[in-house]
Parts: C-alpha cells; sequence; structure tokens
C-alpha cells in the first residue's frame, strides 16, 4: 500500500496522519509528491489531492468549500481527518502490540476521543491557523515544525534537498509514532488501573485509600468517585518506601482537598521525624502535597496526623 503526502516542508497534521496509518497499516510506502497521478495511484493521499472522502482513504482538508469539523467547532486538518477514521484502530492495534492488552471497541473509541480532545485537535488548529502552536513555543506542533531542515541544509543539499527533506519527515513520523504509543499507552494504564484502584483498601472512616502498587494512576478516579478521601497512601517497592499524597482538588493545580501540614513544608529526614514523631520519615515536599516514610507504620502515623491538622 502507498502513502502519499506533499512534498517540501511539513507540518505536524500531516506527520501524524501518516504516522498513524504507518500503526494501522504496517509496510506501507510512503510518497511525498504534488504530482496528480501519483497521489491518484496511492492507497492513501494526506493533507494533498482536494479530497475528503474516508473510505477511499483520502484525507484533504484544503479543498474549497470543505467544512468537516468536531461538535465543538474546532475545524478538521489532515491529522484529525485521519485520526477520526483510524483513531479507534490505532488505539487498538497499539494496546495489543506496546502494552499487551486486548480491549474492546467502546474502550478504543473512549480512548481516540480523549486523545484527539487532549492533543490532536490542537494539531489542527495550529495548522488552521485557529493557534498559533499545539499549544505554546515549544508545543508539538513547533517540535515538529523543527524537524524540517532549515534555508541552510538545503542550500548544501542542492539537488538532493527533497530526499533531504524526505529523510527528515521520516525521523519527525518516528518521534510522533513514540508519542502516539505513548500516550495510548498512558490511557490504557489507566484504564485497566481502575478496578485495582475501586478495589483498594479505605483507611481512617474512608478518608484515605491505601494502595499497595503505589505506581497505580489514582487522581482522575478519585477526584471524580470517591469525594471523601483525603489523602492516598502508596507503596513504592522500588524505593522501599510509602508515600503520602494530596488528593488533588482541581487537576490544573497543586489545590488539594487537604494539604499537609504547614510545619513539615520542605523537611526531610531527622528534621521531619522530629516534627511528626514518625522515626522513619523520609521527606516533604515545599508545596505539601507529598510526603514519604520507610515502613507502612510510620506512613499510617504521617496520615493520621495530617488528617487532624
Amino acid at each position: 500500500m502507498i502513502i502519499a503526502t506533499h512534498s517540501g516542508k511539513f507540518h505536524a497534521d500531516d506527520v501524524w496522519a501518516v504516522a498513524v496509518l504507518d500503526i494501522v497499516f504496517p509496510g506501507c510506502e510512503l510518497v511525498r509528491s504534488r504530482d496528480p497521478e501519483i497521489i491518484a495511484a496511492s492507497d492513501f493521499a494526506v493533507d494533498v489531492g482536494g479530497i475528503w472522502d474516508p473510505q477511499a482513504g483520502r484525507f484533504d482538508h484544503h479543498q474549497k468549500g470543505f467544512d468537516g469539523a468536531r461538535l465543538s467547532g474546532v475545524t478538521y486538518a489532515s491529522a484529525g481527518l485521519v485520526w477520526k477514521e483510524h483513531g479507534a484502530r490505532c488505539v487498538k492495534r497499539i494496546a495489543e502490540m506496546h502494552a499487551g492488552y486486548e480491549i474492546t471497541e467502546e474502550q478504543a473509541r473512549e480512548i481516540a476521543y480523549a486523545i484527539d480532545g487532549d492533543l490532536v485537535q490542537y494539531l489542527d488548529m495550529a495548522d488552521n491557523g485557529a493557534a498559533r502552536n499545539a499549544p505554546g513555543g515549544y508545543g508539538l506542533s513547533a517540535v515538529i515544525s523543527g524537524f524540517n531542515p532549515t534555508w541552510i541544509d538545503e542550500q548544501a543539499a542542492g539537488a538532493a534537498a527533497e530526499d533531504l527533506r524526505l529523510q527528515q519527515f521520516r525521523r519527525a513520523m518516528a518521534f510522533m509514532a513514540d508519542i502516539i504509543v505513548n500516550a495510548v499507552r498512558y490511557r490504557v494504564g489507566g484504564l485497566l488501573a481502575v478496578q485495582q484502584v475501586k478495589q483498594s483498601t479505605l483507611l481512617e472512616d474512608g478518608r484515605v485509600l491505601f494502595l499497595e502498587n503505589g505506581a497505580l494512576p489514582w487522581a482522575t478516579l478519585v477526584r471524580n468517585q470517591m469525594p471523601k478521601v483525603l489523602f492516598v497512601i502508596g507503596r513504592n517497592a522500588a524505593e522501599q518506601r510509602y508515600t503520602l499524597h494530596a488528593v488533588p482538588a482541581n487537576p490544573e493545580t497543586f489545590e488539594a482537598r487537604k494539604d499537609l501540614p504547614a510545619a513539615w513544608a520542605g523537611l526531610r529526614e531527622a528534621d521531619l521525624a522530629a516534627v511528626t514523631g514518625v522515626p522513619d520519615a523520609v521527606f516533604c515536599h515545599n508545596k505539601r502535597f507529598i510526603a514519604a516514610a520507610r515502613s507502612y507504620e510510620g506512613i499510617r502515623e504521617m496520615a493520621r496526623l495530617a488528617l487532624e491538622e
């Protein structure tokens, strides 16, 4: 199978789109051209060709009259068009190949929708001029743009400039593929952690949650579904210690349902032990959202003290 996209300078939206197709349909040949005959002969045409027809493998958004948009009103570019059609399939394949788990079609669609909201729509916005980057000066759109050869590189390459662009496009694709895989693995991990978090032990009249595996992603579930929990204890087997986390009240800030005691802020080892009375206390972050102790008994006592504060 052949994936065609335009030659010349590339952008994050076409790199994302081609990377997704390459994951879903491994072994495809990539062609970068604006030749109408080459584009017409390809199995997929991305960001070029003037046609949006998913069934025919056509994913362009530059043509006159194009009005494809999300329900939110954010207009599609090639990244979103390909993700809309093949995102769930891409998620399912990555879950199986890279995370080692079989997920349902519905779960794959939910994860694809979340990734669109968190990431893909911003690539489209940047490409369509609705946002300068995706988001910020060092957002993904800007980073991918940096893979393009500079005019100095192209001047030095001479007649081989387009070969250099293809080489750089492939480098950008590999980078983007890692981002896609990581985005899926992170969300699959969160999905699979839900039951373990729900079944974990509640302590101190339900105000403290104890996770045997402290690496489980818990914040969103606890914030949305466990309103009584103020602190989460997690066991860190690798570092042989226990952590005490304040539950975030807002996913965008360090604001917590209840902070750790002000007297603990920034203290470590003996200084923290003196203030808490816990001999194996390790540290408390200066922002008072996490503390640690070496034993379960120690962290339980720190949790009790934090609740009483």
